[in-house]
């Protein structure tokens, strides 16, 4: 692999601070600057042994870097950004590097919706840690198992965060449409950044099309109790995998759902529903949501995370390989999601 000088402009940020790890560790020369960089990301940059700089300047481009990442807090007007363009150096985005640096030639598992993205993408990492297949994977916040939010290994799986924010100044289209998902697993969609999306229709096409990426040998795991979710799914062209609490009123879907689901108290004092889902006779499955304190968003995090089965061996539903139980899960934000195991 061509090692190259990679720049990055906003690097403070904590999805651009977790792509220079990346690069790191995929051994890339890697600087980058911000306006202020807070922690926790200032000590890990530090420690990861990745220069910045505090202020956009024209000498931070200095020696020139190979490529230049442009952060999607990034606009016209900023003193580093003008330099890149007068110089005509080489910029992109994070999501396209992600894309070309880690996506490419793996197997993407992209984790999209409104909520839950983080949580379910923690989970969906650890799950298939402890089915001994070692993936890659990016999210939005330190998963608690790994103690980081990002991980380079020699899998052929990588578990992303789908972000459907804006991709950069010069790419209006949300980040997920870069991650080409093999497996895609979109958990609800209600309308949200009104910022960048004009009315609800715009925010849904871009989940449409998030699913139009998935190729026929892939899969998408809708959740069901989202009705935008059960509009767009049929138009899938690879199977659709569904969950929800719901039973099967609308036909085959969802293929596996919540039962029993009740409240249980944890060490610490917090609350969080616990079940057990059932699909035929094949499975068990273990499900979680948030803390009842969260209750507008604890609903949204539910997702089938652990198969419980004979010999502890089952085809996992989000990835080709099998699944041995694990006795325990800890998840991001240490106080968000208490794992009963």
């Amino acid at each position: 692999m061509e090692r190259r000088h990679y720049h990055l402009i906003g690097i403070g940020g904590t999805a651009m601070a977790s792509l220079a790890g990346l690069l790191k560790a995929a051994g890339h020369t890697v600087t980058g600057s911000d306006e202020n960089v807070y922690e926790p990301m200032a000590t890990e940059l530090r420690e990861m042994g990745i220069q910045y700089a505090e202020g956009y300047r024209p000498e931070n481009l200095q020696p020139r870097p190979d490529i230049v990442v442009v952060g999607n807090a990034i606009s016209r007007g900023n003193a580093e950004l003008e330099t890149v363009l007068n110089e005509r150096m080489m910029y992109t985005s994070a999501a396209v590097t992600i894309k070309e640096e880690f996506l490419r030639g793996r197997y993407s598992l992209a984790v999209a919706g409104t909520h839950g993205k983080t949580t379910t993408a923690s989970l969906l990492a650890w799950v298939l840690e402890s089915a001994g297949l070692n993936p890659s994977f990016l999210v939005g916040g330190v998963v608690e198992n790994f103690g980081t939010s990002f991980r380079l290994t020699n899998s052929e799986y990588f578990v992303i965060e789908a972000d459907e924010y804006d991709t950069a100044y010069f790419d209006k289209g949300p980040k997920m449409w870069h991650y080409l998902p093999q497996t895609a697993i979109v958990n609800n969609i209600e309308f949200d950044h009104a910022d960048i999306y004009r009315d609800e229709q715009a925010y849904r096409f871009a989940f449409e099309r998030f699913v139009n990426l998935i190729p026929q040998n892939g899969t998408l795991v809708a959740g069901w109790d989202s009705p935008i979710m059960r509009e767009i799914a049929p138009r899938s062209f690879a199977p659709v995998e569904s969950f929800g609490y719901g039973g099967k009123e609308q036909g085959e879907h969802p293929r596996w759902a919540a039962r029993d689901v009740g409240l249980q108290r944890g060490e610490d004092g917090q609350d969080g529903d616990v079940g057990q889902e059932t699909r035929g006779d094949r499975a068990e499955f273990l499900w979680l949501t948030e803390h009842s304190d969260r209750l507008l968003q604890r609903r949204h995090s539910m997702v089938p995370v652990l198969p419980e089965v004979g010999d502890g061996r089952h085809e996992n539903l989000f990835a080709q390989g099998p699944v041995r139980q694990a006795d325990w899960l800890l998840l991001p934000w240490q106080q968000e999601v208490e794992v009963f195991g």
